[in-house]
């Protein structure tokens, strides 16, 4: 775990737990800057080049990776998600994905945080496999395009992040 400011949160003391895979995902969450920028705000990702260059001066929590496909590190990452949200106590939890956020988010809506899940940029011709597996416990779901509504009823399109 890194130790950083987390940002000047005079306008909002709220906590925010930002949860992402290193790379596109990340640059997509960098994109929402004007408004978590706004809060105290802890970040889980991998400890990877581009995520140790821009997340610096941010709290920053590094998962285990690979994630796709790999039972002993989602079973990691359902202990670090533990930790975490005990640790934190988050107001909320956003996430994009890709597959850190499933144990994440379910243990999240278990104990009660709100979470929110923003699809991908990229995928507007099927969901992706996080957004599915995620979805039964996000309380708020949103898109990028309206294209991808149809995939996900009850959506909320917020434009597109990149």
């Amino acid at each position: 775990m890194r130790t950083g400011e987390g940002g000047d949160h005079r306008a909002s003391d709220a906590h925010v737990l930002l949860v992402c895979s290193a790379g596109g995902h990340l640059s997509q969450m960098l994109r929402m800057r004007p408004w978590w920028s706004r809060h105290r705000r802890t970040w889980v990702t991998f400890d990877k080049a581009d995520a140790d260059a821009r997340l610096t001066d941010e709290a920053t929590v590094w998962a285990h990776h690979p994630t796709t496909r790999n039972v002993p590190n989602l079973v990691r990452n359902l202990f670090l998600a533990r930790r975490v949200l005990r640790d934190t106590r988050p107001d909320v939890l956003v996430t994009n994905g890709a597959g850190v956020a499933v144990p994440f988010v379910w243990l999240a809506r278990r104990r009660g945080i709100p979470t929110v899940y923003v699809e991908v940029f990229d995928r507007i011709d099927s969901p992706t496999l996080t957004a599915r597996l995620c979805r039964p416990a996000v309380d708020l779901f949103c898109v990028q395009w309206p294209e991808q509504q149809r995939f996900y009823r009850d959506s909320v399109v917020i434009g597109p992040l990149l």
